[in-house]
């Protein structure tokens, strides 16, 4: 019989159970998997002039009042911002820049305002957008690192005005208005049961399991399963549960969804959304 890697069988097993975690960690509004269909594309410019216009998406915010998805690439002030109808539509100019060094963007409903993280000391922003909806200026409100590195993308949670981060194993949460107000959550990654979790020597438990994408986490607003995080290996989306950290809900991604392991992943709209390198576009799966 064909003798195979105790290292392949390990993640198999563990990949298999991934599957079933749910009813083994107790968790009784656990679903089963739901595989998630393409629904929308956004395909961001490359104009002539654009010697380094950037490789990987930063991120994608909708704005409810002007009906229009806002999306920006990661890496430079000076890279490509886009703006898009309901239908994916682009209505911005080739020639829009980011203006910031974005990495997380949202929407917040009190401001009404298009907002976001930059690179390293950036801080936090928001846009100011002309007559057409297209963002004309941006201001810093809140200056200097506030998250928990340099490369780290923000998701906003609404109801409870957080900004949240994923490093390493677990979620930073801070207030959007306290800069001090800092809280943590260990997110409780792919284990069998609580034990499993707590003994298993198969993973580091203080870094973001291999082949998940260890730079986003997203804010989904679904009770129960607030975040969700991207198994980039085996195209999965697992969401979580913002108190206790454990798994709720398993979503699928088809075979050729495109899925990295840092950046070119975000949520809005109630759709979950992947930047193709190659393509310069972000598909958009529900």
């Amino acid at each position: 019989m064909k003798k195979f890697p105790f290292f392949i069988v390990a993640v198999l097993c563990s990949h298999i159970c991934f599957a079933q975690k749910g009813n083994n960690t107790g968790l009784e509004n656990y679903e089963k998997p739901k595989e998630l269909i393409k629904v929308l594309e956004l395909k961001m410019p490359l104009t002539v002039e654009d010697d380094k216009p950037g490789t990987r998406g930063a991120s994608v915010a909708w704005h409810p009042i002007q009906k229009k998805y806002y999306a920006a690439m990661a890496g430079n002030v000076d890279f490509p911002f886009a703006v898009f109808d309901v239908n994916g539509k682009r209505l911005s100019p080739d020639t829009l820049k980011c203006k910031q060094d974005i990495r997380g963007l949202w929407y917040n409903p009190l401001a009404k305002t298009i907002q976001g993280n930059a690179f390293n000391e950036g801080g936090w922003f928001y846009y100011t957008l002309d007559k057409k909806g297209i963002i004309s200026g941006f201001k810093v409100f809140k200056e200097g690192l506030n998250q928990p590195d340099q490369q780290s993308v923000g998701a906003f949670d609404s109801k409870s005005d957080k900004v949240i981060f994923l490093s390493n194993e677990s979620i930073h949460i801070y207030d959007l208005k306290k800069s001090d107000s800092i809280s943590s959550l260990e997110i409780k990654w792919e284990s069998v049961t609580e034990d499993d979790y707590y003994e298993s020597d198969f993973y580091d438990l203080f870094e973001t399991p291999e082949g998940y994408n260890s730079s986003t986490v997203v804010y989904t607003g679904i009770k129960g399963a607030e975040l969700g995080f991207l198994n980039a290996d085996f195209k999965e989306i697992g969401l979580y549960d913002i108190k206790t950290g454990l798994l709720s809900k398993t979503l699928t991604l088809p075979s050729d969804a495109p899925a990295e392991t840092i950046f070119n992943f975000a949520f809005s709209n109630g759709i979950y959304w992947f930047f193709d390198m190659e393509a310069r576009t972000w598909y958009g799966y529900k």
